[in-house]
């Protein structure tokens, strides 16, 4: 048996309209039927690993500076920069910096540690993240407090399977 395929050419008008078409389109992607932004959902060991960094302290979003790209083409490797406003002195530094996923096989993506040796609190490094999905950077002061920051990473191509 003989198959046949069937080759769409379009010529350009055909290619603009349907890209114009899309793009009018891409505003309701992530909306629930009510027209609110999609909640995410967040998986139970992300729950148990924020948990237990967070040891009941409240977090204060605050001072967390996170580079890290709305769109990721590829989850196998995605760049993440974190840099925290710290005086990074004796009374007063970072001590540890948590990157957690919301969506991950295992939440607790890396943790960094560090000290006044350090002069500045920022970390660079890169991540697997499975599917869309938030990251959260808690940063640990030594004075107690911790600062957190969330952000929305849009995954195209997972990165790592269950």
């Amino acid at each position: 048996m003989r198959l046949r395929t069937k080759i769409l050419i379009l010529d350009r008008r055909s290619f603009l309209a349907s890209a114009a078409a899309m793009a009018a389109l891409m505003p309701l992607v992530g909306r629930s039927a009510n027209g609110e932004p999609a909640k995410l959902e967040r998986s139970k060991k992300f729950a148990d690993a924020f948990a237990q960094v967070l040891r009941g302290v409240t977090p204060v979003e605050d001072k967390v500076t996170v580079d890290l790209p709305e769109l990721a083409e590829n989850g196998n490797f995605v760049p993440i920069t974190v840099q925290v406003d710290s005086p990074m002195s004796e009374a007063d530094h970072v001590k540890t910096i948590h990157l957690l996923s919301t969506a991950n096989p295992h939440a607790r993506v890396a943790t960094f540690h560090l000290s006044p040796i350090n002069a500045v609190a920022r970390i660079q490094s890169r991540m697997r993240l499975a599917k869309t999905q938030d990251v959260i950077v808690l940063a640990e002061l030594s004075t107690g407090q911790i600062l957190m920051s969330t952000t929305l990473v849009k995954v195209t191509i997972g990165g790592c399977g269950d």
